[in-house]
Parts: C-alpha cells; structure tokens; sequence
C-alpha cells in the first residue's frame, strides 16, 4: 500500500462513489421532471430540494478531491488541517436525510394514523440534524483533525439517531404493508414492491451510516470515514426519487382494472368493475372473479363469485376508498 491510501485513496473511492451515485440522482431528477405527477407542492419542493443539495454537495466533494490531490500536492501537513468541506459534508448529508425521513414519515402517518410514533419520528430526526450541525460547527472550531476526539460523542448520537429513524420506518412501513395482502396477486405483487421501496431506503443509508459511524470512531487517523460519508445524502435521495418515479410502472402493473395512484398520501386507490370488498369507514373495489363452463352443446355460461370482507385489519388505513 502507498503512503497516503488511507488518506488520500479512501477520500477518493468516497469521492467517485458520490460521483456515480449523483449521476442516477440526475437521471432520476429527469425522469420526475419529465412525467406528469399530480403531487402536491410540498413534495416537489422536497424533490427540487435535495437536487439542488446533492448537486452543491457534489461540487464541494470534487473540489476537495482537487484541493487534495492538486492543490496541496507534496504537502502531507495540510492533512492535519480541518477543511471547511467537512461542515458541509455533515450538515448536506444530515439535511437529505431530515427530507426524506419527514417524506416518509408522512407515509407512516398516512398509513398507521399513529400521531405518537410520528412525532417521536420526527424528534428523532430533527435531533440527528441538530447533532449533525453541531458536529460540523464543532469540526471548524477544533481547527485540527488530532483533535478530531472532540467530535465523537456528537457524531456518534447524530448516526446512531439517523439509523433509528431509518429502521423503525422501515420496520412499520413493511409490517402495515404485509398485514395488507388480499390474496390477489397483482395486489400482492404492488404490496411487494412497496415493501422493497421502504426496506431499500433503510438498510442502504443506514449500512453507510454505520460504516461512516464505527470508521470515525476507531480509525480516527485515516479519511475511512469519508468513504461512507459522502455518498449517504445521494442514497437517501435516489431511494425517495425510485419511490416517486416507480408509481407509474406501478399502476401499469395493475391495468386495466386497477389504477393505483401512490401519490402525496402514499396511499393505494383501487378501482375495479363489478364488485366491492366492503371495510368499515372505507370501502376497495376489486375485480369479480369469473369463470366460464361450456357445455357440450357449445354454449358458455359464467358464473360470478362475490365475497365481502369485514375485516378491517387486510388494509392498511392509508387505503382511500374510490
């Protein structure tokens, strides 16, 4: 191994990585920007929001790269200073996940009506962001990185509360979704992918955020930690744009007889012909099952079956009726 690799060559790999990552957050942007949506503003603000972070962000994590490799070329000791880049680091990747947890928070809202576990959702959240700031206003004032010790007790709390978060919604989100299955397959199917949005989101960031966590604390003398740190926001922000951009496959999935719209609410509208599963406080309509006996005269007969369920519990409370 060469003499800078773990300062130089891992703040690089995390460099490229972002790179790539800020690449599909691009794509993503033009597939939103390019397909009719319905959602409400605040969800476009989210959207246009952290596109304009990860783009800033993007920028800074290559001049750093630039301000390593070029500009302080054949001067190790400028590795012993604090760049500003590390505040901006902290607090662009605390910001992109504050958005997209409250995004998904709100899911968990629509879906559970749970006013307690949202609220303490969203404590939890704004703690990791206020954590982040402080580790990143902390960062300029210790001014050198042997004094890096300062910080771990602040990054520790922020990581460990970003983790949280993450898990429980990921947790809620697939419990209500699987509690939501019918027996019909497309439904099913739809549920599946629900269930994959939501465990993406939350395993991806979170396996970051531990390796960015556990690398600051016990490799404190190498850049590691800059290896899982800088691509963190981008994940959160191609995790939410594959949630948002994936709706209209999503209702393709279910045509001619269902159209789901899993818009601002997050919620699965279902619309079908003939019959009607009928739920206390709301109502799903969904497709009669048919079958056709021909006799042996050449002539057809269908016979329809209709059921209708009571039980509150196959649905999630996200579901509107139509």
């Amino acid at each position: 191994m060469g003499e800078y690799d773990d300062i130089i060559g891992s703040l690089l790999v995390g460099i490229f990585f972002n790179t790539f990552l800020y690449g599909l957050v691009c794509y993503q942007f033009i597939i939103y920007a390019n397909t009719k949506h319905d959602d409400p503003l605040w969800i476009r603000i989210i959207v246009w929001t952290l596109f304009t972070t990860d783009t800033g962000h993007s920028m800074v994590a290559m001049y750093n790269g630039y301000n390593m490799c070029v500009t302080n070329y054949g001067k190790p000791e400028s590795f012993l200073h604090v760049s500003w880049t590390v505040p901006v680091l902290a607090i662009a990747t605390a910001w992109a996940a504050i958005l997209t947890q409250f995004f998904l928070g709100h899911r968990v809202y629509v879906f559970t009506r749970n006013k307690a576990l949202v609220i303490f959702l969203g404590i939890a959240s704004c703690a990791a962001f206020v954590c982040a700031v402080y580790a990143g206003v902390l960062a300029i004032l210790v001014k050198s990185t042997s004094e890096f010790g300062r910080l771990k007790p602040t990054v520790t709390a922020w990581l460990a509360l970003q983790t949280m978060t993450d898990w429980i919604i990921t947790i809620t989100l697939s419990y209500v979704l699987l509690r939501s299955k019918t027996g019909i397959g497309r439904t099913n199917t739809v549920i599946h992918r629900l269930i994959r949005g939501a465990v993406q989101t939350g395993v991806f960031a979170s396996v970051f955020a531990l390796g960015d966590m556990f690398s600051f604390l016990l490799l404190q003398n190498t850049n590691f930690y800059a290896m899982f740190a800088y691509p963190i926001g981008r994940i959160y922000t191609n995790t939410l744009m594959d949630t948002l951009n994936a709706r209209p496959h999503i209702r393709s999935m279910l045509e001619p007889t269902v159209d789901v719209d899993l818009g601002a609410e997050s919620s699965a509208v279902f619309q079908m012909q003939t019959r009607s599963h009928t739920v206390p406080g709301r109502s799903l309509q969904t497709e009669d099952e048919t079958s056709t006996d021909t006799s042996p005269e050449g002539s057809s007969t269908k016979y329809a079956r209709s059921t209708t369920h009571q039980d509150e519990d196959l649905y999630p409370q996200g579901y509107k009726a139509v």
